[in-house]
């Protein structure tokens, strides 16, 4: 049996009255893409925050290949191969695409506080490569403020890839994003992924996205992990459609 890229084992945290996750248990296999629904509020940005170090969760653990990541820092788990890409791409505003995709493959390399150019030709050509992924390289000089929202969800996911990860967790990754362009933005992403080889775990309101795009489908319900399956299944539930889906 394949061993999971991620396991996530009895998770719980709360905020006060509010359980945000109680006695969670999820795994994430290796070539998968989970897509996360649920209500506002059910927990599911809490979850990706515990898989990233950003929040410590009060008793269970989180495993990525093998090797527990409960309470490591986020630079330590990013450098362990798990990347995150937030509603708001995190760029550098006013450097251009090309700047952007250097410091993430420099800080991939070495710690920026140590002075060395960003320029040099490898990092230049893996830049370049990654852009061309993305279809974004027509971008490259621009700077990130002057970009479309969806053309900026690109970057940031090409600025993910540039830290080489195994897996890619991502809060809504076409918020945002005009309706006409969400699943051109998705095809190129997604596709990208597969090229890679690169899983992903992405929270998402737009159940046909979820369709076209999940290999699998976890719902977040009150802090717990109400059903899992194949997304079809999920979808045609009386249960989530009541709870989650309202009709």
């Amino acid at each position: 049996m394949t061993m999971p890229l991620l396991q996530v084992k009895d998770l719980s945290i709360r905020f006060g009255g509010i359980i945000a996750a109680e006695d969670v248990n999820l795994s994430v296999n290796p070539g998968e893409n989970l897509a996360i629904i649920g209500p506002n509020g059910a927990g599911k940005t809490t979850f990706l925050n515990i898989c990233t170090g950003y929040l410590s969760p009060v008793s269970g653990t989180v495993h990525f290949m093998g090797r527990d990541i409960t309470r490591l820092a986020p630079r330590n788990i990013t450098r362990l191969g798990i990347a995150r890409a937030f509603q708001i791409p995190q760029l550098f505003l006013e450097q251009t695409v090309n700047e952007n995709m250097l410091l993430a493959i420099t800080a991939r390399h070495t710690s920026l506080s140590t002075i060395r150019p960003l320029g040099t030709s490898a990092f230049r050509d893996e830049a370049a490569d990654i852009l061309s992924l993305l279809k974004v390289a027509d971008f490259a000089a621009r700077p990130a403020q002057e970009l479309p929202e969806g053309t900026r969800k690109l970057v940031d996911i090409a600025i993910a890839l540039a830290l080489q990860p195994r897996l890619l967790l991502m809060d809504e990754p076409t918020s945002g994003v005009a309706s006409s362009e969400k699943f051109a933005v998705m095809d190129v992403l997604v596709a990208a992924l597969a090229t890679r080889g690169v899983s992903s775990v992405f929270v998402e309101h737009d159940m046909e996205m979820v369709t076209r795009y999940a290999n699998r489908v976890a719902v977040w319900n009150g802090g717990r992990v109400q059903k899992s399956g194949p997304p079809q299944d999920i979808l045609d539930d009386p249960e989530v459609r009541r709870t989650v889906i309202g009709h």
